[in-house]
């Protein structure tokens, strides 16, 4: 199964099974660390369900989401109806549906590690920001869980922060911070195969 048709099948409890996975205050330390500003445009890229832009929303913040899911937008669109702050877009990771230089922050969480290309997703976020807008990613630290890839498919069993912190510099970014959100990720594996506590790293940079 890909990473797309698993996310289709799971849209609707999707909100139930991330609250066992990582709490609120992940998307609490992105946001600060932005230093989001109400009335500004941000993009939550592989927004799922909108974790990361309930609370953009919440602070008075423009959000285009952006997932590969139509079921997760359609959930999203449902949970935030009452918002004409939101615009809901299909996309893929290397072809962002977002004009160059038109968002103030661009946020993933919790989506790198199901892209084919870490770093070309990573480019396209910074493409898609104005110059002085920010990127933050919040993401798993390198383990070793294989189940996590085999039920959950993912892509990348997380990753290493020094190569992170190359492909923002890379993508052109400047003022480069990463560093631990101070929470982890946990998980339990549907086939008996153990359970996982994965720390999680926030990454940020200006361009």
């Amino acid at each position: 199964m890909s990473s797309k048709a698993y996310f289709e099948q799971v849209a609707g409890q999707w909100d139930q099974m991330r609250q066992g996975f990582f709490p609120d205050s992940v998307r609490d330390v992105a946001m600060a660390t932005a230093k989001v500003e109400a009335g500004r445009l941000a993009a939550d890229v592989g927004a799922g369900t909108g974790f990361m832009t309930a609370g953009l929303l919440h602070k008075g913040l423009r959000v285009i989401a952006i997932d590969q899911s139509e079921a997760m937008l359609a959930e999203m669109t449902r949970k935030f109806s009452a918002f004409d702050t939101l615009d809901c877009r299909l996309g893929e990771s290397q072809n962002l549906p977002i004009p160059d230089g038109s968002v103030d922050y661009a946020f993933s969480n919790m989506y790198l590690h199901h892209v084919e290309s870490p770093a070309m997703a990573i480019q396209e976020m910074v493409r898609i920001v104005k110059p002085g807008g920010k990127v933050v990613i919040t993401d798993l630290d390198e383990h070793e869980f294989e189940f996590l890839r085999a039920e959950q498919h993912d892509r990348w069993m997380g990753f290493k922060r020094e190569e992170v912190r190359l492909w923002l510099s890379q993508a052109g970014l400047r003022d480069i911070q990463i560093d631990c959100v101070g929470e982890n990720c946990c998980a339990e594996s549907s086939s008996g195969c153990g359970s996982a506590t994965v720390s999680i790293f926030v990454a940020s940079g200006q361009k």
